[in-house]
């Protein structure tokens, strides 16, 4: 059978007919697996930012006091400042040593697969497992000057981003190779026929070719960034904490540990805390959304 009369049968009615009549049978597990363990659990979600509780059965309404109290948190404002400066030098440092290092290892370089496979490797490795691992290794090498990681807010910042940046690169650095095959060969040829220089290619042809990759790296990242929880948690705890204006702050705490913080006060705050986390949601999909929208505008039409 030639492979125009094989299209034409699976496309005819006879066979798409009972699919498209029973297709509803086939969704509507994984449909109500999603409204079960999503949809439901965020709409309720929201309500409760609005009331006052201890467990979800027992909610009081009480408008939007939790939002108030929100605002009026100098330990999320500071953790939100954290935050936002940790994604900003994380989504830089990671995407441009990623793909310098998929750029490098697309070069016909020896021993390029046993590369990517080492610089892979950390992506595995879980997040609270890291922290107490660099924890240590912090430590041990500011033992030499007298002090220690959760000493300083600089230090913990840093040594926050260090190991976020040695978990990540590698996991985007595979994007970026699928990223870099990808780009067609005659363009490259043709670049080198009309004498475009190294650098040149890889402005004009090989970055404008590869935004693909790059706009699901900086989603990646970005929302990596904002949503950091199991790291912040092991490696600083938020620490060192501080007095600012009667209220404790912890100097390092991201926005993911704040709210679990939060939760974790008294039941008086359980409602405060799920503000925060419709609050953070709202956040992070509008960044995640204007991003999409910022770097796909950019991508080139193949």
């Amino acid at each position: 059978m030639s492979k125009k009369k094989h299209l034409e049968g699976v496309n005819s009615n006879l066979v798409r007919g009972p699919i498209k009549k029973w297709a509803w049978l086939f969704i509507l597990p994984t449909f109500l697996a999603f409204c079960i363990g999503f949809v439901w659990p965020f709409i309720q979600g929201i309500y409760l930012s609005f009331c006052k509780f201890n467990v979800p059965s027992d909610a009081q309404w009480i408008g939007i006091g939790n939002y108030l109290k929100v605002f009026a948190d100098a330990g999320f404002r500071n953790a939100f400042k954290n935050t936002a400066a940790f994604a900003v030098v994380t989504i830089v440092i990671i995407n441009v040593i990623s793909f310098a290092i998929a750029y490098a290892l697309t070069q016909k370089m020896r021993g390029s697969n046993l590369f990517r496979t080492v610089f892979f490797m950390p992506n595995l490795i879980g997040g609270v497992v890291l922290g107490y691992i660099w924890s240590m290794i912090f430590d041990a090498v500011l033992k030499q000057y007298s002090t220690y990681l959760t000493a300083n807010p600089t230090y913990g910042f840093w040594g926050l981003v260090i190991l976020v940046c040695w978990q990540q690169i590698g996991y985007m650095m595979i994007i970026y190779i699928a990223g870099l095959q990808a780009v067609p060969g005659d363009m490259l040829e043709a670049a080198r026929i009309d004498g475009a220089s190294g650098s040149q290619t890889l402005f004009r042809v090989i970055i404008p070719n590869v935004m693909p990759a790059i706009t699901t790296c900086t989603f990646l990242t970005l929302t990596n960034g904002f949503k950091l929880f199991d790291q912040n948690l092991a490696l600083t705890g938020g620490m060192p904490s501080v007095m600012a204006n009667g209220a404790k702050i912890n100097t390092t705490e991201l926005l993911a540990l704040n709210i679990y913080s939060t939760y974790n006060i008294s039941k008086n705050y359980h409602g405060v805390a799920q503000a925060k986390a419709v609050i953070f949601f709202l956040l992070v999909a509008v960044l995640a959304l204007t991003q999409q929208y910022a770097t796909s505008s950019k991508e080139v039409q193949q």
